[in-house]
């Protein structure tokens, strides 16, 4: 069995190590105060973010940050897409060792200058073998035990296949690839098509709009990854079309209720956290940089950014000229 650590523990990272430790791994959970990971260790539970559910008794945390990486294997990084930079210099800061696999769990692009996460890892960590875990996952339904399956990236593939071997259970399900531009991408551009398509259900505009929105959304996701180098397959899998369906169709997913909220103007700030909402502006540049059409990311960026109303840019996309559906 492997050692394991885990930055970050917010409903995702303790899924994670939850599911981790259960499956014999030695699992240990970096928590930001010495609160949560006491109530892990004696309650085994985090109730601020996966409440009443119980974590496995063999699962360890610690807000020592140096002692959660120090021996580890496997580092998932299950902290905010726009947080990489300072996290890795954490890292760095706390003697990270140079043959740990480093995970990256986050789904978005740097707001700042557009890099994909494994990019950002990189310039930081160049010596470190660097993959991306992505795919339709809600934390409480690993955390509960249910059947979820994901995909794990890296540019080298057979390191993929054998992460895969190692961390697969019979409930979270590792499937390998190889293409990590594309697994990232399908991740972060999902999220900006769920606040689409949760602005649609806000405003009332109809089941038949919002199934529309995911179809063309999914088309532009698929463009703008091809586009940037990604293979169109990787989009159709889990970590593409997979998490879409999963983000678009309900509340659980943060992104889709952002959009709700947009829609029926009670957005809070707190709600901000949405990776999409930061994604989306990266997006647009990146989608007008290749030359890509994409229509619904630009909307969303413009509705985010306060250039357009949404029914202001629900005419812009309503009036598009009409052509072929595969133009």
């Amino acid at each position: 069995m492997s050692r394991i650590g885990i930055v970050g523990a917010g409903a995702w990272g303790t899924a994670l190590a939850h599911s981790m430790a259960e499956n014999d791994h030695h699992t240990l959970l970096w928590a930001r105060n010495d609160a949560v990971a006491a109530q892990v260790n004696n309650q085994h539970q985090n109730p601020g973010y996966l409440g009443a559910i119980a974590l496995s008794v063999r699962l360890r945390a610690t807000a020592n940050l140096a002692r959660a990486i120090a021996d580890a294997d496997f580092l998932f990084l299950a902290t905010p897409a726009q947080t990489t930079a300072h996290t890795a210099r954490m890292l760095i800061d706390h003697g990270v060792k140079q043959r740990t696999a480093i995970i990256c769990c986050a789904k978005g692009l740097d707001q700042n200058n557009g890099k994909r996460v494994s990019e950002t890892l990189a310039d930081f960590l160049p010596d470190n073998q660097i993959m991306v875990l992505s795919g339709p996952s809600f934390a409480n339904d690993v955390a509960s035990g249910l059947p979820t399956a994901v995909t794990l990236a890296c540019n080298n593939m057979q390191a993929a296949l054998a992460a895969c071997k190692t961390l697969s259970s019979n409930t979270l399900r590792l499937y390998a690839s190889g293409d990590m531009c594309g697994v990232e991408l399908g991740g972060a551009l999902k999220n900006v098509m769920a606040i689409a398509a949760g602005i649609v259900k806000g405003a009332r505009l109809g089941e038949s709009a919002k199934a529309a929105i995911i179809a063309r959304g999914f088309v532009e996701m698929e463009r703008v990854a091809e586009a940037y180098g990604a293979r169109s397959e990787t989009l159709k899998g889990l970590s593409g079309l997979g998490d879409l369906v999963l983000t678009c169709g309900t509340e659980q997913s943060r992104n889709y209720s952002y959009g709700l909220s947009l829609a029926r103007s009670s957005a809070d700030p707190s709600q901000k956290l949405a990776e999409g909402a930061y994604t989306a502006s990266s997006a647009k540049r990146l989608a007008e940089r290749l030359g890509v059409e994409a229509p619904i990311i630009t909307a969303v960026a413009d509705v985010l950014a306060g250039d357009q109303t949404i029914a202001e840019a629900v005419e812009s996309l309503t009036s598009r000229p009409v052509k072929a559906e595969l133009d």
